[in-house]
C-alpha cells in the first residue's frame, strides 16, 4: 500500500463514488510530476544554453505549481466540490501537455527533459482517467 493510500484509507467519512485506484494513482502522479518538473526546471537553470531554455523553465515551474495545487485539492474531501475537483484536473491536464510538449523539444539534448516529458504526459493521463471517472 501507498501513503497516499493508506491516507485516502483513513478518511473518516465515506469517500462516495469516487474510484479510489483512479483517486490514488492521480494523486501519486501529480506529486511525482510537481517534483520532476522542478528538478527538470533546475537542471534547465544550470544549462549553459539556460536564454534558449526559458520557455521550458517557465512551463516546467507553473506544471510544478499547478500539479502540488492539484494533489492538495484532490486530498481534501470535506465539503468535497466536484466542479472545482473538475476545473483543477482539467487545468493540471493541460499544464502537463504543455509541458510534456516542450520538454520534448529538448529530449534528444538534455536528459532530464526526456524524463520531465515522460512523467509529464503519465500525470496528464491520470487527471484524464480519473476527470472520466467522474461522469
Amino acid at each position: 500500500m501507498t501513503m497516499v493510500k493508506d491516507m485516502l484509507a483513513t478518511y473518516p467519512q465515506d469517500l462516495g463514488d469516487i474510484d479510489r485506484d483512479k483517486l490514488t494513482r492521480c494523486i501519486e502522479a501529480c506529486i511525482a510530476c510537481a517534483q520532476t518538473c522542478t528538478a527538470c526546471a533546475d537542471a534547465c537553470l544550470s544549462e549553459g544554453m539556460v536564454g534558449d531554455l526559458a520557455k521550458c523553465i517557465r512551463t516546467d515551474m507553473d506544471c510544478a505549481g499547478i500539479c502540488t495545487a492539484t494533489a492538495a485539492v484532490l486530498s481534501r474531501h470535506t465539503g468535497y466540490d466536484a466542479n472545482i475537483t473538475r476545473a483543477i484536473l482539467k487545468a493540471c491536464s493541460m499544464v502537463c501537455k504543455a509541458c510534456g510538449d516542450e520538454c520534448a523539444t529538448h529530449a534528444d539534448m538534455h536528459e532530464h527533459c526526456r524524463i520531465c516529458a515522460e512523467v509529464c504526459r503519465s500525470c496528464e493521463q491520470a487527471c484524464n482517467e480519473l476527470l472520466g471517472a467522474l461522469g
